[in-house]
């Protein structure tokens, strides 16, 4: 070893094959240097997580470019789970049977190859078919990245996009059957389920369609669909860009816009001008009307509930309302509308 070779076994003896001095002299420095950090479960090629990364990756390079532009913009603030002009995937056995009984648009049933039949498949392989659904194979991989890793148990439909009306075209349906008009419109009612039940309602009690903010609001799906029970088929939907500004166009066409609040300044059982012109709008059970929607209402109603319930479900709230104008509407003072 340089510098203290004249100590005591630092030379080897000659022909040694570890070499004449003690040490590695650097040949095994490379060996002592650690590896860095333990790469993420998504950089590791086995990794189910992996698998997984790789798998979504192939499905968005397989999309249309016009849905992954649409996709990119729902990140950009859209509620909407699906991208526009592109439909959404019902996934299970269960699912797609109830889909398909309710009546759900669908553009394409899709069967895993090689799975079980039994009662479901068969029967959803039935509807389809009476309804003019194409029916496919896919393999199962195929159908875990169609539904985004659901379990879809070998079974998947998808729906077709919606078709939404605007908001001038409910007010032009109520004028061409010469009805006096009735709209709801939902402020900050997210939850699909929500929006399928009031669509059952609003079909129930005469009115001319739904109005829904492009953004921060439940949109319609498969989930929607089936929940209507088939009202979506009578009762459309109409996308706003801005509420208030279609409800302030509303006002402009004569209808008196009535807002359903907790801290409401009439009750909704005397509200004596549901006889007229009326949108109806309706905010969430948590939040309720946002403060602009509350400001544009002509007029905020509320239902008398006993103490004990602080609360109603908006569906629920905005069944109660319509009923009530319903019944006046029934009454000798009907007026119909005119422009």
């Amino acid at each position: 070893m340089p510098g203290n070779s004249k100590r005591k076994g630092a030379v080897r003896k000659p022909g040694s094959k570890k070499g004449p001095l003690v040490g590695s002299g650097g040949r095994g420095r490379k060996a002592l240097k650690g590896r860095g950090p333990t790469p993420k479960a998504v950089d590791r090629p086995y990794h189910p997580a992996a698998k997984r990364k790789a798998a979504q990756e192939q499905a968005a390079q397989s999309r249309p470019r016009s849905a992954a532009k649409a996709s990119s913009g729902a990140k950009a603030g859209t509620a909407a789970r699906t991208a526009k002009g592109a439909g959404d995937y019902v996934a299970g056995r269960n699912a797609v049977l109830e889909a398909l009984r309710g009546g759900v648009p669908a553009v394409r049933l899709e069967i895993a190859t090689g799975i079980d039949s039994d009662d479901r498949v068969r029967e959803a392989m039935k509807l389809a078919a009476d309804a003019a659904v194409p029916v496919g194979q896919a393999s199962k991989l195929e159908l875990d990245q169609r539904t985004g890793g659901a379990n879809h148990q070998g079974v998947a439909l998808k729906a077709a996009p919606y078709e939404y009306k605007t908001p001038a075209d409910l007010l032009r349906l109520a004028e061409d059957a010469a009805q006096t008009p009735l709209i709801v419109a939902l402020d900050q009612v997210t939850d699909p389920h929500n929006l399928g039940a009031v669509l059952r309602s609003a079909a129930a009690f005469g009115a001319h369609g739904v109005v829904i903010p492009t953004r921060r609001s439940a949109q319609m799906g498969p989930t929607a669909w089936k929940v209507s029970a088939g009202a979506a088929a009578r009762v459309p939907v109409a996308k706003a860009p801005n509420l208030n500004r279609a409800l302030q166009e509303y006002k402009q066409a004569g209808l008196f816009v009535v807002g359903l609040d907790a801290e409401g300044a009439a009750d909704a059982a005397d509200l004596d001008l549901a006889a007229g012109p009326v949108v109806l709008v309706v905010g969430s059970e948590g939040k309720g009307l946002a403060r602009l929607t509350r400001q544009t209402c002509d007029l905020t109603v509320s239902i008398p509930m006993d103490g004990a319930t602080e609360s109603l479900n908006a569906a629920v709230a905005a069944g109660i309302v319509l009923y009530e104008v319903a019944k006046q509407r029934r009454s000798p003072n009907q007026r119909n509308f005119r422009p």
